[in-house]
């Protein structure tokens, strides 16, 4: 692995947005839309960490689905429960801008929670 600083550096950002994910909604001011963008940047940033570790360029998107096409595209297989992760590509954009989208709950809040939690660990094992 050529470029390990920056591996490291993409996980510390995912890191970040999943530790802010995960404290979750501790003031009536935090929105539940805020929270699962934060799930989707720590998959996003995790994704992009695992491509940089193999050599890859790391696309300029925010698509999950992009990301998880272009690792299966140079042969890293991707194991089916991660690829629900796609969905958290609307947390990226639409969710943070008023009038484009329905108030998140706290359950898709937990389901977004949940499926950061698991490709973050799926690639930091990865990483090993």
């Amino acid at each position: 692995m050529k470029n390990r600083a920056l591996v490291k550096q993409w996980l510390i950002r995912a890191t970040s947005n999943l530790n802010r994910a995960r404290a979750g909604k501790i003031h009536n001011t935090i929105l539940y839309e805020d929270l699962c963008f934060d799930c989707q940047q720590a998959v996003e940033k995790s994704l992009k960490a695992l491509l940089i570790a193999h050599d890859l360029e790391s696309p300029h998107t925010h698509i999950i689905a992009h990301l998880l096409e272009t690792l299966e595209q140079n042969r890293i297989p991707v194991p089916e429960d991660m690829k629900s992760s796609v969905d958290l590509t609307e947390y990226a954009v639409h969710t943070r801008y008023p009038g484009l989208y329905e108030p998140v709950t706290g359950e898709e809040y937990r389901e977004a929670l949940a499926m950061a939690e698991c490709v973050y660990a799926w690639v930091s094992k990865q990483l090993k």
